[in-house]
């Protein structure tokens, strides 16, 4: 009996392993990344003759712009299609980037989420981040993993091993200038670091801060991006 494109997509679930190629020295944790993922799953896909394609949308809800992106996986044998989708808001600047740049990573964390959503790829509970409290969060953009480097992580990390006293404690902006950058990549929170130093603090980069504002700021970043998610996920959906 021919197999159905869900049996194929099953075998293929269970078979792939895509490992965390990529690793962040100031932070000393492994992460995954689209291109990990596609190069793990490409053997798997031939396999069982069946075909991926990514593609990318951009959509605008308000004043600002998002890119869906969209996985499909084909049947080769009857052109059977199963498809999922995931959202990232474009970020108003990023210091170093033009605009296509913009776009890229937009899209580079949307086709990640699309993709973790069709291969049921989890990134959460993951040994090799700061805390290992278990997440409920899956993979569209309403719905995304908000990763575990969290300060709480950090502290625990510390007192866990000694090999673990190399994390400097922050005495200066530019320390809490990097503690937030690797906690929103890690997050996958990049994009609204920008827009919330403006909301804040009418600043145009953290390194504008004063030492007290950076504390403040990295102390509260993860209820300031919840409740920015929040906000956008409620916009996007009146608009979709």
């Amino acid at each position: 009996m021919e197999k159905t494109i869900y049996k194929k997509l099953m075998a293929v679930q269970s078979e792939l392993k895509a490992p965390k190629g990529q690793y962040n020295k100031f932070g000393g944790y492994s992460y995954r990344s689209c291109e990990d993922i596609l190069e793990a799953v490409k053997p798997l896909l031939s396999n069982h003759g069946l075909v991926l394609t990514i593609a990318d949308e951009i959509k605008t809800v308000g004043d600002r712009f998002y890119v869906q992106a969209e996985a499909r996986l084909i049947d080769a044998d009857n052109g059977d299609e199963i498809k999922t989708s995931a959202y990232a808001r474009e970020a108003l600047a990023r210091k170093g980037m033009d605009d296509s740049q913009v776009t890229g990573s937009a899209s580079s964390y949307a086709r990640k989420y699309a993709l973790n959503g069709l291969f049921c790829i989890d990134d959460n509970k993951d040994a090799d981040t700061w805390n290992n409290t278990p997440q409920s969060r899956c993979n569209v953009r309403n719905d995304r993993p908000k990763g575990n480097y969290t300060k709480t992580g950090v502290h625990a990390e510390k007192n866990a091993s000694s090999s673990s006293q190399t994390q400097k404690k922050p005495t200066s902006v530019d320390d809490y200038y990097q503690l937030v950058i690797d906690w929103a990549r890690a997050n996958e929170a990049v994009m609204f670091i920008g827009p919330l130093l403006k909301e804040k603090f009418n600043k145009g980069h953290f390194k504008e801060l004063s030492l007290a504002e950076a504390k403040a700021f990295y102390e509260n970043v993860d209820k300031l991006v919840d409740a920015a998610k929040a906000k956008d996920d409620a916009a996007l959906m009146e608009g979709v």
